[in-house]
């Protein structure tokens, strides 16, 4: 991968790692579902001009039902759970149980679609749950002052995305992915806007708050979209979706350096167990071609 697009490559991963750093401050005030509103209201102001300008409009608009749909279950309620989420847990476990998307997204296409995982891919899917089970069978305690909804919060946002992911390659393949990465904001958008002003919050917010939001919106949403498809388009899109490996490294400094946040020994080995079910399922990782390669060879 040539030098420029790897440095695009992290700058995506530092991007939506901080997401979760810019979530937790602004929900502090806000609320999670004004968070998760808002974030998705200014990317959609941002990201409009660029939908009608890079011609994508006439796509969107045919197939807008499904558009505004998706982006209600991949942008607008994720991110209002994951925003419900760090209010209680840290940002670095969220971000962890964030990276196990891919898992249930094999999951549900296995349930969904029918793709049916391989051997190996099976093993990555049983190991990256069990990397689960085991980061969260001391924090997912439902008694006073638990932690036990937000993990739940964070696994029904994990699952929420692996739905659209589904979804979208079901109902929305051959779209422009522009048209689907804006119109899924303004589906966000419309979804959550009730449910926001019934919840605003009754005491005035501060410039903190505002600008973490705005952070979220622009840098972590807009943005990020635009550079995620563009990176899709440069290097392709298995490569792409490593990106899941390096946010949780991103999201752990940010909590550590800017929040004091606490990184524990137990919570870097479930961390790797979890990525390492990720590399197997997604297939980053193939044994079996490895193994292909240095079969020794028979005899004649």
């Amino acid at each position: 991968m040539p030098a420029r697009l790897v440095a695009e490559f992290i700058f995506l991963a530092a991007l939506w790692g901080a997401s979760f750093l810019f979530t937790r401050q602004a929900a502090l005030e806000l609320g999670p579902v004004a968070t998760a509103w808002l974030r998705v209201a200014v990317a959609s102001v941002v990201l409009w001009p660029v939908l009608v300008l890079g011609g994508a409009w006439p796509a969107f608009r045919r197939h807008a039902g499904r558009i505004l749909f998706v982006g209600l279950i991949n942008a607008g309620l994720p991110f209002g759970l994951f925003a419900y989420a760090v209010l209680s847990i840290s940002t670095g476990l969220a971000a962890i149980l964030n990276a196990t998307v891919p898992l249930f997204g094999a999951v549900v296409a296995w349930w969904w679609l029918g793709d049916r995982p391989g051997r190996w891919r099976a093993l990555g899917l049983a190991l990256g749950f069990a990397g689960v089970a085991l980061l969260s069978w001391n924090k997912a305690t439902f008694k006073p002052g638990g932690t036990g909804w937000a993990v739940l919060a964070c696994l029904a946002a994990t699952i929420l995305y692996a739905l659209a992911a589904s979804y979208t390659q079901k109902y929305l393949r051959g779209i422009p992915p522009l048209a689907t990465a804006a119109g899924s904001q303004f589906g966000a958008a419309l979804g959550l806007l009730a449910p926001a002003l019934l919840t605003w919050p009754a005491t005035p917010v501060t410039w903190g708050a505002w600008a973490a939001v705005l952070a979220a919106g622009v840098l972590c949403t807009a943005l990020a979209y635009l550079l995620y498809f563009r990176l899709i388009e440069a290097a392709g899109p298995a490569r792409t979706l490593t990106v899941t490996f390096l946010i949780p490294v991103f999201a752990l400094a940010y909590g550590a350096l800017l929040l004091q946040e606490p990184i524990t020994p137990w919570m870097v080995g479930c961390g790797a167990v979890i990525l390492a079910g990720v590399a197997l399922a997604t297939g980053f990782i193939d044994p079996a071609h490895w193994l292909r390669r240095h079969r020794p060879a028979t005899l004649p």
